[in-house]
């Protein structure tokens, strides 16, 4: 991940994974990368484990999860979609493993639809605030 290796999502029957992209009232507040289910997710950079989370903890039965990751200079690194293979306060280098993807095809479907493409969710809060991530991805691996 957020390695070079993964790319985006782009535009299916469910909407474009870009950033700023339309939803509903709302911007897409990251930028959706194709993963394989399992595959190993890396940390986009150095810092800790703050906290480990549910996108969606009103709706039963949901298990997704997420990892933010605080950089050195505050930025908060979000990464949704994985279940965590860390724990919440650890210190972390950058592209060590914080996950592994979760299978979202079940979340996202429709007799109507083809299934969303399996990915994850990156985005980046500065002081709260969403940031475009696109260029923090770029490390080499």
């Amino acid at each position: 991940m957020i390695a070079a290796k993964l790319k985006p999502r782009g535009v299916d029957d469910w909407g474009d994974g870009a950033f700023d992209s339309p939803r509903g009232d709302k911007k897409h507040k990251g930028i959706d990368y194709c993963c394989d289910v399992g595959a190993e997710i890396l940390s986009p950079c150095i810092g800790q484990v703050t906290k480990l989370g549910y996108p969606y903890p009103y709706k039963k039965g949901f298990n997704f999860r997420y990892v933010e990751v605080t950089d050195l200079t505050g930025l908060k690194h979000r990464v949704f979609y994985i279940k965590p293979a860390v724990n919440l306060g650890q210190q972390v280098t950058i592209l060590a493993v914080i996950g592994h993807g979760q299978d979202i095809s079940g979340k996202f479907s429709s007799p109507r639809r083809k299934p969303m493409k399996n990915h994850v969710h990156y985005e980046i809060l500065d002081k709260g605030q969403p940031i475009n991530p696109e260029g923090f991805h770029n490390v080499d691996s």
